[in-house]
């Protein structure tokens, strides 16, 4: 192979995007906060008797933000890493339906997943006697999948792929770079934790937390949301082009936004 995926030369072109881009980026996600606080702000509305009627409700119109937030964040991303190249409109930004039906559906499945694994835990805790083990299993096959299908929402945005064609391309770039894809979200998390000491820090020397220092609490949330937000988007993003231009062994376009 060429073209090799390399985990620092993804991360420097990263942060080359935001600098390049911090503005929009920033923007994008306190809209994105606000949206996300209003749904909120409609639960309480929404859930006055709090049946099954309306927790699905919420739950749909939950997703259905979800997806179009999401989907148009890294539609964003990719728009703003290839603008060089074309003229884009605010719409063109927007996702399309058939995209957040696709992301909906991912998300579907994701939770038929889960549900199977948590059943499967149940049966090894009553039967099997070994819930400890079989937790830790589960926990590496999870995070295991996670990492070699992370990307299928990037295809979703980038191809408008269906589903399961979505997920099988994921897994296909991530077939020979599983471990650097694996640095790539360990230093995802370096960066979400470094990111929240000083929040720690402060809320800790002036005595607060959640209950008794909320204003505080949340705003010390909204500026670690808004800060470390794009950053991740980026790396994802980026992380998912250089696999792509890997995968097909040609030369890297977004080399040019270093």
């Amino acid at each position: 192979m060429y073209h090799p995926f390399s985990v620092a030369e993804t991360i420097k072109t990263a942060w080359n995007v935001l600098k390049r881009n911090f503005v929009p980026l920033i923007v994008y996600s306190v809209i994105s906060l606000f949206i996300y606080e209003f749904v909120d702000f409609l639960k309480a509305f929404i859930l006055i008797d709090d049946d099954m009627v309306s927790r699905l409700i919420i739950i749909l119109l939950q997703m259905v933000v979800q997806a179009y937030i999401g989907l148009s964040f890294y539609k964003l991303i990719l728009t703003l890493m290839d603008r060089e190249y074309y003229e884009f409109e605010f719409k063109d930004i927007i996702p399309s339906f058939k995209m957040a039906f696709n992301f909906i559906v991912i998300g579907l499945l994701l939770g038929i997943l889960f549900a199977i694994l948590f059943f499967l835990y149940v049966l090894a805790e009553r039967n099997l006697g070994y819930p400890s083990i079989f937790e830790t299993l589960e926990l590496i096959f999870v995070m295991y999948l996670g990492l070699r299908c992370i990307f299928c929402i990037c295809f979703i945005v980038d191809d408008n792929s269906a589903p399961l064609e979505s997920l099988k391309q994921s897994f296909e770039i991530t077939k020979d770079n599983f471990f650097k894809t694996l640095s790539i979200f360990i230093i995802i998390i370096a960066i979400l934790i470094l990111a929240l000491i000083p929040v720690i820090a402060i809320m800790n020397f002036f005595g607060l937390d959640e209950n008794n220092g909320g204003f505080v609490f949340r705003l010390a949330f909204y500026c670690w949301f808004i800060l470390t937000f794009p950053f991740i988007q980026v790396i994802i993003m980026v992380t998912y082009r250089k696999l792509v231009y890997s995968h097909l062994d040609v030369d890297d376009d977004i080399a040019e936004t270093n």
